[in-house]
């Protein structure tokens, strides 16, 4: 492997120097004054209160589950049947657990500094207090990505050298090595769903609190001082928007790039990188799209009051994207070779570096098109507006149907994205291209999590009674923070789309299977559950979010009532017995959709097998992204139809403004809303994520124990494992044992013919006319029905099997693809059906008990748009007519 992929280490340590400087700098700015510091530190003291509660209940999970990876990993199998893995998945997890942890905390500091900060700079004026503001953003967004780097980067250098120094990429040493850093994802995303999940129960009952109690009953502002729970409030800005999205997308960065990793570990290429290319490009895109984004926050800058503090960040953003699309051509053109073969689908350098481009095409769409269901002034909220005006009934029912109507265009433009980067480079393509997503994460993460720097800086400004130039700043910086939150939730269930089928990819190879069968009883019954699951996964965290909101309310109101002054600013309110209230309310609300998305796929993959749980994650992923894409385009459309009655809003020709009757119709829309936008929807990502990602790595203990049907399979196979002692290379070949005695030579991957003709003739199962086996080894001359010498063993397998069970009759089928004229192609399917059955009664089995038929390009089993999809419907299968 070539020294070049130190540079993938040294990326993440360049981000986490600009990090640590960065955040030197937002220290030394001015606090303000000693009642601002004073504010600022309760809502320091809540955050870190709630990241220690957090840690702890996270500290009792990891642990176990160390101890339990550590267990599976000291696993290797049998000679016939080995497991690609090793008890180190147990530190490589502990380490993307503490690294996500550490960013989640980094994130929490900064912003926690940053808040006051921005709200003393607002004093002088808004240049400065972006500045401060993005500045705190820049720090989160550098330290997810430098982590991120230097810890996957780093652990691959470590895994390559322990497994599989000397090895070729497509050695089953090397496969080890990855499937081992998949314990770092599996880490990262486990905290991630805790961090999300927690974060936001936490969140949104402060503010559901502080919204009904503080604005509906009492009447006071937003952020009032007297509101008990507006520092909780606060607070939970930081713990949802900041640590929250940052374990998110450092889940997602990672998972993106490792679900790369794996699928091009199946490519044997030549370069000048010892054949790691592949493997080496979506650490690298990564590493390039730090250092793009590290640039670009040097263009986010603006110069006077009158300057869009939108566009500032726009040219930062589109900065980012440009400089990583072209830094991404020259990787791809010089360490690339010119054609790669995965699967069977070759494919082009330049057709992968065009599902990079599609990745980050679909990246920006996704956030303009949330930006437009979520922006004032655009039609979906000006309808939810509009629907204010006769009750608050009609306020629900317009935002439901926004956040209905706006999962349309999204799941198109994935759909787009899906088909291109396929076609430009398989399976292959579809994962590079959520590596180029993702590769611009430091930048979005920067962006993302100014927003909640900005709502805590007007938080204090409000609380601190600053003069009112001051709160109207922190207001513009607000306002675009709300945009940059929406479109921030648009590119972060793109990505978790994207990354989720990158790993459900990887997640088949290991698993050892080749489809997914949804014809099967069991497959869509996993299908149907694993639909199922967001809806639950979502019920339990609106759940949470109303139970704790409850308590919140019912604490503020016996304050209001018992403590005297608190209207008139003679008594500080108990903030404190606010935020512990969200804090143990999210702690243990978390622990359940937590555990339900941890244990799902490790029932279903042990008990029902590999190809069950496929379904299930299909379900869960398809389900899971409608969902996503629902909550949060609904939750925010009603944020802002609130919002827009700050200035004036006009329905029906009459002018309404805070306080109206349709206002408290849109603060009852978005008090539904908060936990749609901020709770249960942001957690959809990391649900498909994490279940994908769990199955990836008890794919190799499934592959070889998993369900009764894949069991059945294995255990009518014996495996010969033989060492090149030359080069070092492992390789396997199968030997199938039957009852008369003789053995059979076979594939040792996938489910070839004969394993799944002995496995239904010895099932119970009766016999159909939908249960067909492929031949996997036939091969006819291009053209003709003409068999290859190639083809005999294989021929000579099923003979075997039809004399050693002389009770069994057959039916052959002959498919080709739509390729030319149909009439032709029947009759060349049923020659080539012929053929084989002429072949295995000349081998001595009685026509009688073979019948045959083409069916041209009928029923094929792939898409016709690919020569992939073309190779695989051009075919012969046998179902059993009797036995």
């Amino acid at each position: 492997m070539n020294n070049i992929v130190y540079l993938v280490p040294a990326f993440g340590v360049l981000g986490l120097l600009y990090t640590a400087w960065r955040f030197s700098w937002v220290s030394n700015q001015p606090a303000g004054d000693a009642n601002m510091q004073k504010l600022s530190g309760y809502i320091a003291d809540g955050a870190i209160a709630f990241l220690k509660a957090e840690w702890k209940i996270l500290a009792y999970f990891a642990i176990p589950t160390a101890v339990l990876l550590f267990w599976l990993g000291s696993d290797e199998g049998t000679p016939e049947h080995p497991i690609h893995s090793s008890p180190l998945i147990a530190v490589a997890f502990l380490i993307g657990a503490l690294l996500s942890a550490t960013a989640g905390y980094i994130g929490m500091k900064v912003a926690t500094k940053a808040n006051v900060r921005t709200a003393q700079a607002a004093r002088t004026s808004l240049a400065k207090a972006l500045e401060v503001s993005f500045t705190g953003g820049s720090v989160m967004g550098m330290g997810v990505a430098g982590l991120a780097v230097l810890g996957l980067g780093g652990l691959f250098i470590l895994f390559y050298n322990i497994f599989a120094a000397g090895k070729p990429l497509t050695s089953d040493e090397m496969k080890t090595a990855i499937e081992v850093l998949a314990g770092f994802s599996l880490g990262a995303e486990s905290i991630a769903l805790f961090a999300r999940v927690g974060g936001g129960i936490y969140t949104k009952a402060a503010d559901v609190g502080a919204d009904l109690v503080g604005k509906v009953e009492a009447g006071i502002p937003e952020d009032d001082v007297r509101n008990p729970a507006t520092i909780a409030d606060n607070v939970g800005d930081n713990v949802g928007d900041v640590a929250g999205m940052g374990a998110d997308l450092f889940g997602s960065y990672v998972a993106t790039i490792l679900a790369t990793m794996v699928l091009g570990q199946e490519i044997g290429v030549e370069d000048n990188y010892g054949g790691f290319s592949p493997v080496l490009l979506p650490m690298l895109i990564a590493g390039v799209g730090l250092l793009a984004s590290l640039v670009s926050t040097f263009f986010v800058r603006i110069k006077g009051e009158t300057s869009s503090v939108q566009n500032a960040l726009n040219i930062g953003n589109w900065a980012s994207i440009g400089i990583t699309f072209v830094a991404s051509y020259f990787l791809v053109k010089n360490i690339l070779p010119e054609t790669l073969n995965l699967r069977g689908f070759e494919f082009t350098s330049d057709g992968v570096f065009y599902a990079i481009v599609v990745g980050l095409v679909v990246g920006a769409l996704m956030s303009y098109i949330t930006e437009y269901y979520t922006a004032m002034g655009k039609r979906p909220v000006l309808s939810i507006i509009e629907k204010s005006g006769t009750g608050h009934a009609t306020n629900i029912i317009g935002g439901l149907a926004v956040g209905m109507e706006s999962t349309v265009l999204p799941i198109l433009t994935l759909a787009a994205g899906i088909i291109l980067s396929y076609k430009f480079a398989g399976l292959y393509g579809v994962s590079i291209a959520a590596a180029g997503m993702m590769a611009t994460t430091a930048m979005q993460l920067a962006i993302d999590a100014f927003g909640p720097i900005a709502d805590n800086a007007g938080g204090i400004a409000e609380m601190s009674q600053l003069p009112p130039e001051v709160r109207e700043r922190t207001d513009n910086l607000d306002a675009v923070g709300n945009t940059t939150a929406a479109t921030g939730k648009g590119f972060a269930i793109a990505s978790a789309a994207l990354t989720s089928l990158a790993l459900f990819a990887a997640f088949v190879g290991i698993a050892g299977i080749t489809q997914i069968d949804i014809y099967k009883a069991d497959v869509l019954a996993g299908l149907f559950v694993g639909g199922m699951i967001p809806f639950i996964f979502s019920a339990l965290c609106i759940s949470a979010v109303g139970k704790a909101a409850m308590e919140m309310v019912n604490e503020v109101r016996r304050q209001f009532r018992e403590i005297p002054g608190i209207m008139e600013y003679k008594t500080e309110p108990e903030y404190e017995k606010c935020v512990a209230i969200s804090t143990e309310a999210s702690i243990k609300q978390m622990i359940l959709p937590g555990a339900i998305a941890l244990i799902t796929p490790v029932l279903v993959g042990f008990t029902m097998g590999p190809e069950v749980l496929g379904g299930l994650l299909a379900g869960v992923t398809v389900s899971g992204v409608l969902m996503g894409i629902f909550q949060s385009n609904a939750g925010g459309a009603w944020d802002n139809a609130k919002k827009s009655f700050e200035k004036g809003v006009m329905i029906d020709g009459q002018m309404y403004f805070k306080k109206s009757e349709p206002h408290k119709a849109s603060v009852t829309g978005d008090t539904v809303g908060d936990p749609f936008k901020d709770t249960s929807g942001p957690s959809m990502n990391i649900l498909i994520k994490l279940m994908s990602i769990v199955s990836l790595v008890i794919a190799p203990y499934i592959a070889v124990k998993g369900g009764h049907d894949h069991a059945a399979m294995k255990e009518t196979m014996e495996v010969n494992v033989t060492k090149n002692n030359e080069n070092g290379t492992i390789t396997s070949a199968a030997t199938l044992k039957l009852d008369n005695g003789l053995e059979l030579n076979i594939a040792a991957n996938g489910n070839p013919i004969e394993v799944g003709l002995i496995d239904f003739i010895r099932s119970d199962k009766p016999v159909d006319k939908t249960t067909w086996f492929d031949f996997d080894r036939l091969l006819f001359e291009t053209g003709k029905a003409t068999l290859k010498p190639e083809s005999q063993e294989q021929l000579k397998n099923v003979s075997e099997i039809m004399k050693a069970f002389p009770a069994v009759n057959i039916k052959l089928g002959g498919y080709t693809d739509n390729t030319g004229d149909a009439n032709a192609n029947l009759k060349l399917s049923s020659d080539r059906a012929a053929a084989v059955e002429a072949e295995l009664v000349a081998m001595g089995i009685d026509n009688s008990r073979i019948d045959s038929e083409g069916y041209g390009d009928q029923y094929p089993v792939a898409s016709n748009d690919t020569e992939e999809g073309r190779a695989q419907n051009r075919r012969i299968s046998v179902r059993v007519t009797k036995k």
